[in-house]
């Protein structure tokens, strides 16, 4: 590793990697909205409230989505520089996440918030930032709740600020008890936390007679624009990979021996090399389910193919996800949604925050939770009212919880046996 430290400020290559490739978001919006339109669609996705499922790509454009994207990844990046945290594979999963849910639902504004209550709590707690900045980081799946309240609820931007930053303090304390209920087979911890704190606010909204019900803003035809930037985007990452190991696999081949469970840190037990090739082929892989099946490649979907990579680096690797993919895939058999639908699809790419339960449990686990996790990830979203970006953290969370009871239990009675 290359670090440049500081009395302040400590730099690694990540950082620097991650800071291009956000970039690269930005430079790719100018390109696709190289016109005076271009602020002015950024100004649109400010002005809405960003509950699930709301497409920037609808709401402003392309080329606006694309730079909303990368300004909020790389505010997630300049917040990690300030807190002296180095980039690791914890990081990476945060920022691409932060990335690719600023294509339907965050942006540059409404996170702020969320990131003044983590704040507030660790002033509360009289500790570091830095202990709790994975929590600010993803606890942005609760921004909705800042601009939901600002401008869907019409409490202005001082209601929306308080909002936001009583969530955000929410979310540390709450992901620390949670994760201990699911036992990190649920990567996506915070969404399983956000789910929590978002349905407190939604069944307090509804009390108070604010209607509460889920969005869906669902862009179509933009694949003959994207999808050859969006393969080459993943393509880089495996030729860097490779340029980083000069050619050789054997370390990315040994990441698939770990089973993901929280806290599997690529990046550190198998290098940057080894991390960035297995983003760039689960990248591959997210997206080619999508053109596979006839889906749309929007700012939805594409938000679910950019959290898999950026978990690419956090716990998921090919081995892992293909069972969780497929079980939920197999579930659209006997459902009644169709493959191509929002919530199907997002479902399958999204569910594969249970991938610890295939590198735990086995091939047969994966296919059983990616199933249930379908049926459930289609019932859960009314509880909190889109307020949690992270829908599928949540229902991910329920069916690890539901599931780990019984495989712990088996698995201890065979040995016993």
């Amino acid at each position: 590793m290359i670090k440049i430290k500081s009395k302040q400020l400590q730099i690694n290559k990540e950082f620097f990697i991650m800071c291009i490739y956000m970039l690269l978001l930005i430079i790719a919006g100018f390109f696709f909205s190289f016109d005076e339109g271009l602020f002015t669609d950024l100004s649109k996705i400010f002005q809405v409230p960003g509950v699930l499922i709301t497409d920037f790509f609808v709401i402003g454009s392309l080329g606006a989505a694309l730079v909303n994207a990368g300004l909020v990844g790389l505010t997630g990046l300049i917040i990690t520089l300030i807190s002296k945290v180095p980039v690791r594979g914890p990081i990476i999963a945060a920022i691409f996440t932060m990335a690719g849910f600023s294509f339907m639902g965050k942006n540059i504004i409404n996170i702020w918030p969320i990131f003044l209550g983590v704040w507030l709590y660790s002033r509360v707690k009289k500790e570091r930032f830095s202990n709790y900045l994975l929590n600010a980081l993803f606890g942005t799946a609760l921004a909705p709740l800042a601009s939901s309240v600002s401008i869907g609820l019409g409490l202005g931007t001082w209601g929306g600020l308080v909002f936001g930053i009583v969530g955000g303090f929410l979310v540390p304390p709450l992901a620390s008890h949670l994760l201990g209920t699911h036992q990190g087979m649920n990567l996506y911890n915070i969404g399983f936390t956000a789910g929590f704190i978002g349905t407190l606010f939604a069944g307090l909204f509804r009390g108070f007679g604010a209607d509460k019900e889920l969005v869906v803003i669902w862009g179509e035809g933009f694949n003959e624009q994207v999808t050859i930037p969006l393969i080459l985007y993943f393509i880089s990452m495996i030729l860097l990979g490779l340029f980083e190991n000069n050619g050789n696999l054997k370390s990315f081949f040994e990441i698939h021996e770990i089973s993901g469970a929280l806290v599997s840190d690529f990046i550190s037990e198998k290098g940057t090399g080894a991390t960035f090739i297995n983003m760039g082929i689960v990248g591959l892989i997210g997206t080619s389910y999508v053109l596979i099946i006839g889906g749309e490649l929007n700012g939805p979907s594409i938000t679910g193919i950019l959290t898999i990579v950026g978990f690419g680096s956090f716990g998921k690797h090919t081995k892992n996800i293909i069972p969780i993919m497929i079980g939920a895939f197999l579930s659209l058999q006997f459902f009644h949604w169709a493959p191509t639908e929002p919530g199907p699809i997002l479902g399958v790419l999204f569910g594969t925050t249970l991938a610890p339960i295939t590198g735990s449990f086995g091939n047969l686990a994966g296919l059983i939770a990616g199933f249930l996790h379908m049926s459930m990830v289609m019932n859960v979203g009314f509880l909190h009212g889109g307020l949690n970006l992270y829908n599928n953290g949540f229902a991910g969370g329920l069916v690890a919880t539901l599931m780990i009871g019984v495989l712990k239990n088996l698995q201890f009675d065979e040995q016993g046996g």
